[in-house]
């Protein structure tokens, strides 16, 4: 009676460790399928690659030896481990793919402002009267003429990359304009307006239409506009110019207009 309890007893035992080795495997691989993924993700990412390779090369090494260990019986928990490294060696690498390219954009914005107060200094150079002439036929030719809301200048949605409120180095010419108008006539007030298409969410639209305006103002003030001077509102789809249903109808709709006060610094009501 004794023997065969102690039978049932070790295959009770051999049932239960077959069952831990089963889970333990089973964890380990989707452990390591995870970690191919991830590496598979990076590996075929230029930016990655350009800018954290050794990371990147951390995470294959880690992941071939993940593979070879897989292989070997009762090699679970260190399949685990590399597998693990190697997934956190592939996040790092995005984590610094994402930083790199955030220096970069910084850099550029910096670069394009630096250009900007360079062209700046350069433009004083001309008499105040030939700058001044020359600057308010140049807003005026920008503008859509006089109407009910008084001077109004339209910055279209090329200026901006899609779905983003950061301007382009081709609106540098236009802000250069603009910034040079509002030195020369001191008195004016500007406000920033920004309008999206209908498409997609209308609260996130409104966020962009207003994020896109403020860009804009932000950049007057980083050369030498007064704050004061300076009104931002966003709208989102409200007051479409064009009918949505066309691609160009809603390239027209996605704008940031600045509306400029008269000479006395008197504006209109804002809308």
């Amino acid at each position: 009676m004794s023997a065969r309890v102690q039978m049932l007893a070790s295959a009770l035992l051999a049932l239960l460790l077959s069952g831990c080795a089963g889970s333990q495997q089973q964890s380990s691989n989707e452990a390591l399928e995870a970690a191919r993924s991830s590496f598979q993700a990076v590996r075929e990412n230029s930016d990655v690659l350009r800018s954290a390779p050794k990371d990147v090369i951390r995470a294959g090494e880690s992941l071939a030896r993940a593979d070879r260990l897989s292989s070997y019986w009762g090699s679970t928990d260190d399949v685990s481990h590399y597998a693990y490294l190697s997934l956190r060696y592939s996040e790092i690498a995005e984590q610094n793919s994402v930083l790199s390219l955030n220096q970069d954009r910084a850099a550029k914005l910096e670069l394009d402002r630096q250009r900007l107060q360079l062209a700046l200094r350069e433009a004083k150079l001309l008499s105040v009267q030939e700058q001044s002439n020359w600057l308010e036929e140049q807003i005026l030719s920008l503008t859509a003429g006089e109407t009910e809301r008084g001077l109004v200048m339209t910055l279209g949605d090329v200026l901006f990359d899609a779905g983003q409120a950061e301007l382009k180095a081709s609106a540098n010419r236009t802000v250069l304009k603009l910034v040079q108008f509002l030195q020369l006539n001191p008195r004016r007030v500007v406000r920033i307006e920004g309008y999206s298409d209908s498409r997609g969410d209308k609260l996130e639209n409104l966020k962009l239409s207003r994020a896109r305006a403020q860009t804009v103002a932000d950049v007057l003030v980083d050369l030498g506009v007064d704050t004061a001077r300076i009104e931002v509102q966003g709208h989102g789809e409200s007051f479409p110019v064009a009918e949505n249903a066309s691609a160009r109808g809603r390239a027209q709709n996605r704008r940031v207009e600045i509306v400029f006060s008269d000479e006395l610094g008197r504006l209109s009501s804002a809308r």
